[in-house]
């Protein structure tokens, strides 16, 4: 594994689930950047994954990794309730960031991080690795290539009831520690809420990525056994049509995928789950050939791929591939739309929206 001559030093934020699913092994795979420090506050955890991973540096305390010169950047990887506060101390510290989806849980905090954001030149970047996808990342270039004016869109996210059978084999076993920080009450105890910032943020987040700006949406919800069923109709700022369905957990297979009809040509994505580290299945038809045109054995490793992706854009100023803070606040926008067209029935519109899900 050949790294660049040039690292960017990396802080991780968070040595629970995600980070020791994802992160660590992205930053050290990563071939532009280094883990440099972890931080946690549960000193079990933090010397566990500090023996494994083995950071240069670990704390106890956000305050002193914000504070070593040699951190450029911070990954937040923590509960979703702490991602604006936690990114708004790295910014005032100087630290380039970049937080895990969804990039906070109201649109008011959001927007306060976007402007304290843009009173400086530091690069944050929101942790929707489906946007570093090469198969999706086809899609969308075939999209704006070939395919001329999109008529509609459908996207999908269906979490399987049988997923972490799957899952399970693919990840190591989490270490978890009593010390913790934790968010007050249960946060994953209000399932509504929950689904929707977990899993609906990387639905809109793709189809934003491929359809463009949503501007207004009408959703319906169902909760059955168990079950609990978004279908939601969007309008795009193009005029498409497009239809999200979030649905936890079917009974079946997981899928997540999406389906894109335009002028000169249609494309059809299945998306498989990050842990395979495999490439979206997807296929282009462009009516310009008469043929199906398909991306074949590129690096999958999403996590990794974003990684690099926030380096480059710092270290080089390369454009910024990844959801931005733009892209964080409009999918807030969308999520709490959604929640608030179920509760009245109603059509939208996401620029009148304001609160959480």
């Amino acid at each position: 594994m050949k790294k660049d001559s040039r690292l960017l030093h990396l802080g991780i934020l968070g040595c629970g689930p995600i980070s020791q699913i994802a992160h660590f092994d992205a930053v050290r795979k990563a071939r532009n950047a280094e883990l440099y420090a972890i931080c946690d506050v549960a000193p079990d955890l933090l010397s566990k994954m500090a023996a494994v991973h083995e950071p240069r540096v670990s704390y106890t305390r956000y305050e002193e990794m914000l504070a070593d010169p040699q951190v450029e950047a911070v990954i937040i990887g923590v509960a979703d309730p702490y991602h604006v506060p936690l990114a708004l101390q790295a910014i005032a510290a100087g630290k380039h960031v970049l937080v895990e989806k969804p990039l906070g849980v109201t649109i008011e905090e959001g927007e306060e991080l976007r402007r304290r954001l843009r009173e400086t030149k530091l690069v944050l970047q929101v942790g929707n690795n489906r946007r570093f996808d090469p198969g999706i990342v086809f899609a969308q270039n075939f999209v704006r290539a070939e395919m001329g004016a999109m008529l509609a869109l459908k996207a999908w996210y269906c979490d399987s009831a049988y997923r972490y059978t799957m899952t399970d084999n693919l990840q190591p076993i989490p270490r978890l520690s009593a010390h913790a920080r934790r968010p007050e009450g249960n946060f994953k105890a209000d399932k509504r809420r929950y689904f929707i910032l977990t899993h609906a943020s990387h639905l809109v987040d793709t189809a934003r990525f491929l359809g463009g700006e949503i501007i207004s949406l009408r959703a319906r919800f169902k909760e059955m056994f168990g079950a609990y069923c978004w279908f939601v109709e969007v309008e795009f700022g193009s005029g498409a049509l497009g239809h999200l369905d979030l649905t936890i957990p079917v009974r079946g297979d997981f899928e997540e995928g999406f389906q894109i009809y335009g002028e000169h040509g249609s494309v059809k994505g299945l998306v498989f789950l990050p842990w395979f580290h495999k490439s979206s299945q997807v296929e282009c038809f462009s009516a310009k050939d008469g043929q199906f045109h398909r991306p074949l054995g590129e690096d999958a490793h999403t996590y990794k791929r974003q990684i690099e992706g926030f380096a480059d854009t710092i270290l080089s100023g390369a454009p910024q591939h990844g959801a931005n803070i733009d892209d964080g606040v409009a999918t807030l926008r969308a999520l709490v739309a959604i929640a608030r067209s179920v509760e009245t029935g109603v059509w939208v519109r996401l620029d009148e929206m304001a609160g959480g899900v």
